[in-house]
């Protein structure tokens, strides 16, 4: 099969140049006790696969990148229930053990194991299973490794999803909808008659922005400084749209003394304490992006006991995938969330490296890759 390796951080731009993903032939892996081996059909680019390739999340390299996908289960390891050949399935980033502490309090997004897993290069119920022609290992990304023809995955890392929806849309459900819906069902559990702002109309800030405006009576604002950013988010149910340069005008006069929940989903820690000054008393910062490592917020710390203001993080949107995904799935079907909007172009695989430069510009929310012409 052919997958995209990277095996160096922090190339240089342009990435069309320098090439950080390499194609290479790797052998079929074959699934364990408690695994699946899915055909990848559709895979999308997200700024978390980016943030590997820049230096801003470490990982182990060499590395099968790429987490948010759909596809087609081609086999099942011992012990798999709930899985059979041909089920058409969601990839989900954060494969739940479902017996430690984050599990058993009903927060899968923060398992132990699966982060213990994810963070090591391996999978849920063993060491990495792939392996270049030499037999060098190769680490998985994320639990997943969607940039390539197969994947084998833990069980906990698909949800089994009906025939009716388009492999396009199904992708995005797997990282996307789930962290940006999530952060705001979840994680702020924004109310009726709440005002919401998000910063970063990328495609976690725009389900955000999806989410948002199903619940009755709320204002949401929009921020981008790309027009055409401003322009999809109206699209997608946005109240009010505009630039950063424009926010605290935005919200001065459409929330009179600021919002009750804001949402970054940038990954900038300046984007954060900007954030922070927009809220009202007793207002939420709900943080989804990833900023690099080296980044450190600068707030008053009087703003939390003086004015009870609130930091929250938001991981995979809080998300309960076995349960959100249908969920969401239905909203979708209903109209609800028209995840459809998120989706760019596609492209085949072998696209990837200049499509690295079309996300880090801005130029795509998601972008798919195929694998036909490998």
């Amino acid at each position: 099969m052919t997958s995209a390796i990277l095996r160096t951080a922090n190339a240089g731009r342009p990435y069309a140049d320098s090439a950080p993903l390499t194609l290479e032939r790797l052998p079929v892996p074959v699934p364990r006790a408690g695994e699946v081996l899915v055909k990848i059909e559709r895979a999308s680019l997200c700024h978390s696969d980016l943030s590997v390739i820049n230096g801003s999340r470490i990982r182990p390299l060499p590395m099968a990148l790429g987490h948010e996908a759909s596809g087609t289960v081609a086999g099942v390891g011992p012990g798999v229930d709930g899985v059979q050949t041909g089920d058409r399935v969601v990839l989900v980033f954060v494969p739940s053990c479902g017996s430690c502490k984050a599990c058993a309090s009903g927060r899968p997004a923060l398992c132990h194991r699966g982060a213990e897993a994810n963070g090591s290069g391996d999978l849920l119920h063993g060491e990495a299973v792939l392996r270049s022609q030499s037999g060098e290992r190769i680490n998985h990304h994320l639990g997943v490794s969607a940039f390539s023809e197969y994947a084998v995955v833990a069980r906990e890392s698909v949800v089994v999803i009906d025939d009716d929806v388009p492999l396009d849309v199904a992708a995005m459900f797997g990282c996307a909808a789930l962290t940006g819906i999530g952060a705001v069902i979840h994680s702020a559990k924004v109310a009726a008659g709440q005002s919401v702002i998000v910063f970063g109309m990328g495609a976690v800030g725009l389900a955000a922005v999806m989410a948002a405006v199903q619940i009755p009576y709320t204002t949401v604002i929009a921020i981008d400084p790309l027009p055409e950013k401003q322009a999809l988010a109206l699209r997608c149910g946005a109240h009010f749209a505009g630039s950063p340069e424009v926010a605290a005008e935005l919200v001065s006069r459409h929330t009179g003394f600021g919002v009750d929940v804001a949402i970054e989903a940038v990954g900038s820690a300046k984007v954060m304490e900007a954030c922070f000054g927009l809220l009202d008393r007793g207002g939420a910062l709900v943080s989804v992006g990833l900023p690099h490592p080296d980044q450190m917020l600068n707030v008053q710390a009087l703003q939390f006991a003086g004015t009870g203001k609130r930091l929250i993080g938001s991981y995979m949107g809080d998300a309960d995938p076995s349960r959100d995904i249908p969920a969401y799935i239905q909203m979708w079907r209903d109209g609800r969330l028209p995840i459809e909007l998120l989706h760019t172009d596609t492209r085949p695989l072998t696209e990837i490296n200049e499509s690295l430069d079309a996300l880090a510009d801005g130029l795509v929310v998601r972008r798919l890759f195929t694998f036909d012409a490998l």
